[in-house]
C-alpha cells in the first residue's frame, strides 16, 4: 500500500492564462507537475487531483456578491485539467454546492478518509494558487495528521508578496518546503 500521494491542486483551465481566472504564469509550472504526476506514480504513490467544480451559480461568483468571476463551472471547459493524469488517479471535486466556499481539497470532500484507507502517512502538494487552494490543502493536510510537503518549484501564486505570506504561514503550521 502507498504511504505516499501526490497531491495536484487545481490544475485547471481557468485558472491557466487566457483563463477566467488565471494565475499568471500558472501554465510554467505543467512541465513540473507532468514530471512529479510520473515520478510519484512510478514509485507506487497514490496521486490525487483537486479540482474546483462549482456550480453555474456559485456563492464565490460576483454575480451572487462573491470575490471571483466564474470558473471552474461543471462540465465546461474551463474545468478541464491541463496536466497529465494517469487513469487511476483519484479526482477530488470541491466547492460543488452553490451555498458553499471550498478552497481546501479536505474542505467537503472525503480525501482525508481516502488517504487513510491507503495507508498514506505523507503528502506532496503541487498546483495553483499558492495563497488560496495549495496553502489551505497543505494547512489542512496537517491538520488531520499528514507529514506535509510542498513541491516549491511546482506551485504558483498571484500575488508574490501575499504568495511569500503563504508560504510562511504553511512553514510555522509545519509543512515542509522543498
Amino acid at each position: 500500500m502507498p504511504k505516499e500521494a501526490l497531491i495536484v491542486v487545481d490544475m485547471q483551465r481557468d485558472f491557466m492564462p487566457g483563463g477566467a481566472l488565471p494565475v499568471p504564469e500558472g501554465d510554467t509550472i505543467i512541465p513540473k507537475c507532468n514530471e512529479y504526476i510520473k515520478k510519484f506514480k512510478e514509485k507506487g504513490a497514490l496521486i490525487v487531483a483537486t479540482r474546483d467544480w462549482h456550480p453555474p451559480n456559485h456563492i464565490s461568483f460576483k454575480e451572487r456578491g462573491g470575490p471571483w468571476p466564474p470558473h471552474c463551472v461543471q462540465n465546461t471547459p474551463g474545468a478541464e485539467f491541463v496536466v497529465d493524469l494517469p487513469e487511476d488517479a483519484i479526482i477530488i471535486s470541491k466547492a460543488t454546492e452553490p451555498d458553499k466556499e471550498a478552497y481546501s481539497g479536505f474542505e467537503g470532500t472525503n480525501l482525508a478518509e481516502i488517504l487513510r484507507e491507503n495507508g498514506v502517512e505523507k503528502v506532496y502538494i503541487c498546483g495553483v494558487a499558492t495563497e488560496y487552494c495549495v496553502k489551505a490543502t497543505a494547512l489542512d493536510a496537517v491538520r488531520h495528521g499528514f507529514e506535509t510537503y510542498l513541491l516549491s518549484d511546482a506551485v504558483k501564486g498571484i500575488n508574490p508578496e501575499d504568495e511569500k505570506k503563504a508560504l510562511e504561514e504553511m512553514k510555522r503550521a509545519g509543512v515542509k518546503i522543498l
